[in-house]
Order: structure tokens, then sequence, then C-alpha cells
């Protein structure tokens, strides 16, 4: 019985990692209208960070700040990070941009287009999304910003790995 038990939890142990699933291929054009973000031109060269938030999210704003340190922190590093502003008007985007001095990428998905293909259910909402395209983590709710270093060194480390 012993050398069962053993048994089984060697297979268990040395069982593949099962794969992430994969992220949902999305093309938006930024708010500004400076370029078009297309994930499938990113697997491969990048880690993208998409950040489901609203003007009217109190925790997205209270996180802004320290998103665009992280973006600015990793953007040599090859992490994207995109805001998707959901249910949302142009005008109250563009104040939130405005008085949050907002760095970061942001475009519209006012209709969740995008947000329930990839299990949107309030903001904010992080998913991080690894070179492979696969969605290497799921964050709902606030504090994601704080969680996101490990993460991305964790996917950064994978992809080096893995050329």
């Amino acid at each position: 019985m012993v050398a069962l038990v053993t048994l089984v939890a060697l297979a268990i142990s040395v069982a593949p990692a099962e794969p992430a699933p994969a992220a949902p291929g999305f093309r938006v054009k930024t708010l500004d209208g400076a370029r078009t973000i297309d994930s499938r031109a990113l697997l491969g060269k990048a880690v993208v960070v998409l950040r489901f938030q609203a003007s009217y999210c109190t925790p997205c704003a209270r996180e802004s700040a320290a998103l665009g340190a992280l973006a600015e922190r990793y953007r040599a590093r090859g992490v994207e990070i995109l805001a998707l502003h959901v249910q949302d008007t142009i005008a109250d985007v563009r104040d939130f941009v405005r008085a949050r001095r907002v760095t970061y990428p942001i475009a519209l998905d006012p209709k969740l287009a995008i947000g329930n293909r990839f299990g949107f259910k309030g903001t904010p909402y992080t998913v991080v999304i690894d070179r492979r395209g696969e969605m290497v983590a799921r964050i709902h709710g606030e504090n994601a910003v704080a969680r996101l270093p490990r993460i991305l060194e964790d996917a950064l480390r994978a992809g080096r790995a893995r050329r």
C-alpha cells in the first residue's frame, strides 16, 4: 500500500503542468489614435497586461499612477500594458486620462466585445498574457498592480527559458 501511494505521489509530482488557457486575439486603436494594437502581432515578442477599467471605477483611478510606473519600469523588457476602458464614453475616458495623467496606452471597449471574451466580471480586471499567447494570470478586483511585478518577472523568465 505504501509503495502504491508513493508511486501515485511521484506520478502526480512529475506530471507536466497544464498550459494556461489561450488568450483570445484582439485588435484595438488607442484613444489618442497614435497606434493600433494587434495581440497576434505581439505573440513571441511581448508579455501583455490587459487592464479592464473604467473612468467611474474608484480602485482603477487609485491604482492608475502605479500602473503607469509599472508600464515605464517594464516597457524596455518587452511588457506591453494596455488599459481597456469598458462601458465608458470617450469624453469620460479623456477626463480620466487628463485627471490621472495617464502615460500607458488606453483603448475603448464600450460594449465589452473584448472584455467578455476574457471573462470580464467587473472593474478592475487584469489579465497577463505571456509571449506564447497564454493567459498566465487573471486578477479580479483591486491590488492587481501590487501583484504584477512577481507575475511579470515569472512570465519574462519563462520566455527566456523557452527561446
